[in-house]
């Protein structure tokens, strides 16, 4: 494997040069396949595909020969990953970077074993400690819609210079996403507000590529304020 793929702080710096991180899971491969080349078209360079589907396993490694080739410089990680049995298949499955939406210490550990980056999801200011202990490089906010912008501003100062990633419920909303970016992150996760379900069953990959290309938009706008 090219080592520019294991190296950590490449691949957060990628995720927070676009300044998204799009997530989704899908049944049909072929229709997960689609929507990665859409969004790499788009100009996305990390994606988060989730294990939430008893395909999730199959389909990743698929996806990851395939876009080995069309799309080598294209970082693939699997997200909610909760065990240490997980975390082992889809690294053994080329898995580029991992994604928890918790704070589980044996998943911490098997990231660690292979310098992998792994990025807990915190609701709390102890779960945010929690995961700093553990060398989490950066933090998914989670569930983003709950806790709200006002959060992060209220505990930036506890935690100068973590990078907080918030997922779920973040709207393609220049307002929205503006917030977010003012209270202090460096990037926002966007899963069923970009790759909808609909998108998915019809698959509108025209739409989800114009989308795409808002999402990274508002993320430009909001960074440089």
């Amino acid at each position: 494997m090219n080592d520019k793929k294991t190296d950590k702080k490449v691949i957060l710096q990628t995720i927070i040069g676009q300044g998204i991180l799009p997530l989704f899971y899908w049944e049909s491969p072929s229709v997960c396949l689609e929507v990665m080349r859409t969004l790499y078209r788009a100009g996305v360079r990390a994606i988060e595909y989730t294990n939430r589907g008893t395909a999730a396993l199959d389909n990743f490694t698929m996806l990851k020969k395939t876009l080995a080739v069309e799309a080598p410089d294209l970082y693939l990680g699997i997200g909610t990953i909760k065990s240490a049995a997980e975390a082992k298949a889809f690294i053994k499955a080329g898995a580029d970077f991992i994604i928890a939406p918790i704070v589980n210490p044996e998943v911490a550990a098997v990231a660690a074993e292979s310098d992998m980056l792994w990025i807990p999801g915190c609701m709390t200011p102890t779960e945010i400690y929690t995961a700093q202990q553990l060398k989490a490089a950066a933090i998914k906010i989670f569930p983003a819609n709950i806790v709200g912008p006002e959060f992060i501003s209220s505990i930036r100062e506890l935690f100068q210079d973590q990078v907080f990633i918030p997922t779920g419920g973040v709207e393609i909303d220049e307002d929205n996403v503006r917030a977010w970016f003012k209270a202090g992150v460096k990037a926002v996760g966007f899963g069923s507000r970009l790759i909808s379900k609909d998108i998915l069953k019809t698959e509108n990959y025209d739409l989800l590529y114009e989308n795409t290309l808002e999402a990274l938009r508002l993320a430009r706008l909001a960074q440089k304020q």
